[in-house]
C-alpha cells in the first residue's frame, strides 16, 4: 500500500503549481491532483451491489470505511485495451465530500508542474460526452486530466447538489450584484447559473478558467469597464492555466481589485487544506456541493448592502 503524506506533500499556496499522480488506463497517461488522493492500494476484493451503474464494479471496506469502486476502464470506453503488463492499482480519491476507489491499470509517480503546462481541450478534440478538462504538456508526452468531480455525477447526480434546494431561501432582491465565476467545469457551470438564476442573481459572467477570468479582471482594474460590473468573485481552484489559488492572490495584490470579495468554491476544501485558501487572502471557502451554502455565504456580503443601486 502506498499512502500519501500531506505533509511532505503539499505545495505552497498561490504559486499556480499542482502535483499530478500519473497512472495510465488501456494505452492512455492520466493524471489526477495529489490532493485528491488518500492513498493508492493494490486491489482488494470487490462486494457486487444489485443494480448497480454500469460504471461501478461494487463497494469495497478500507478499514471502517466504505466505498464505491469505479472502473475507469469502463468510464473511458477502454475496456478492451488492457495492457499485458497491467499492475493494476485501487487510487482512493475524495471527491465532493465523498470517498471513491478509482480502478486503474498502473500507477507511475507524480509529478510537479504549474498550471501553465495543462490546456483547455478544444471541442472537436474532447467531444460533447468528453470527461477531459485539460490536456497536460510534458516533456515528452502528453497526459489528460479527468473530470473526476463528473464522473462521480454522471454515475450519482445527487453528488452534485440540486439547484432546488435552493427554493427553501428567503426571496430577496438580488439582481443588481454583479458575479464573475471561473470554473472550468461545464456541468458546474450550468449548476451555478441555475442555482443563483433560480436565487436571483441574474448578472452572473462566467468564465472557463482562473486566466480568463483574470484578463477580465484587469480590464476592469485599467479603467477599460466600469468598476460596478465586478461585486463578487467565485472561483474553482482546479483549473487550467491557471488554478483559482493563484487567481485570489492577482486580486488580492491588486489595489483596484482587492476590496472584492473572492469566495472559493471548490471539491478541495476539506479541514486539511483550508489552510490554504486562507492564506491566499480568500475571503470565504465553500466545498463543493454545498451549493445553499454558497448562496448563502454571497448573500452574507451584501445583507446590509442597499438594493437599489443601479447597475
Amino acid at each position: 500500500m502506498i499512502q500519501k503524506n500531506n505533509s511532505n506533500i503539499l505545495l505552497d499556496s498561490g504559486t499556480n503549481e499542482l502535483e499530478l499522480v500519473m497512472f495510465s488506463v488501456g494505452s492512455g497517461t492520466f493524471g489526477i491532483n495529489v490532493l485528491k488522493v488518500r492513498e493508492i492500494i493494490q486491489p482488494v476484493e470487490v462486494t457486487e451491489t444489485p443494480n448497480k451503474h454500469q460504471h461501478v464494479e461494487g463497494m469495497i471496506r478500507l478499514r471502517d470505511e466504505v466505498m464505491p469502486v469505479i472502473n475507469l476502464a469502463a468510464v473511458l470506453g477502454l475496456e478492451n485495451d488492457v495492457p499485458e503488463s497491467s499492475q493494476d492499482k485501487f487510487v482512493i480519491a475524495e471527491l465532493n465530500q465523498m470517498k471513491v476507489a478509482f480502478h486503474v491499470h498502473s500507477v507511475s509517480r507524480i509529478h510537479r508542474i504549474s498550471w501553465e503546462q495543462i490546456e483547455k481541450p478544444n471541442e472537436i478534440s474532447q467531444g460533447i460526452h468528453a470527461h477531459t478538462i485539460g490536456v497536460v504538456k510534458m516533456e515528452n508526452a502528453m497526459a489528460l486530466l479527468l473530470d473526476y468531480e463528473k464522473i462521480v455525477v454522471d454515475i450519482a447526480p445527487e453528488a452534485a447538489g440540486n439547484a432546488q434546494d435552493i427554493k427553501r431561501l428567503n426571496n430577496r432582491e438580488r439582481q443588481n450584484i454583479n458575479i464573475v465565476i471561473a470554473e472550468d467545469s461545464p456541468i458546474l457551470r450550468k449548476l451555478l447559473e441555475d442555482t443563483l438564476g433560480e436565487a436571483g442573481y441574474e448578472n452572473v459572467r462566467m468564465f472557463t478558467n482562473g486566466k480568463e477570468a483574470w484578463e477580465y479582471l484587469q480590464r476592469i482594474s485599467a479603467g477599460e469597464k466600469s468598476h460596478n460590473e465586478v461585486d463578487i468573485i467565485i472561483t474553482d481552484i482546479e483549473m487550467p492555466q491557471m488554478d483559482g489559488h493563484h487567481l485570489t492572490v492577482k486580486v488580492k495584490d491588486e489595489p483596484e481589485l482587492q476590496h472584492l470579495p473572492v469566495i472559493v468554491f471548490s471539491s478541495l476544501i476539506t479541514e486539511d487544506l483550508y489552510h490554504k485558501g486562507e492564506k491566499v487572502g480568500a475571503d470565504a471557502q465553500v466545498s463543493k456541493p454545498e451549493i445553499v451554502s454558497l448562496v448563502e455565504t454571497v448573500d452574507s456580503f451584501f445583507n446590509n448592502e442597499s438594493n437599489s443601486r443601479s447597475v
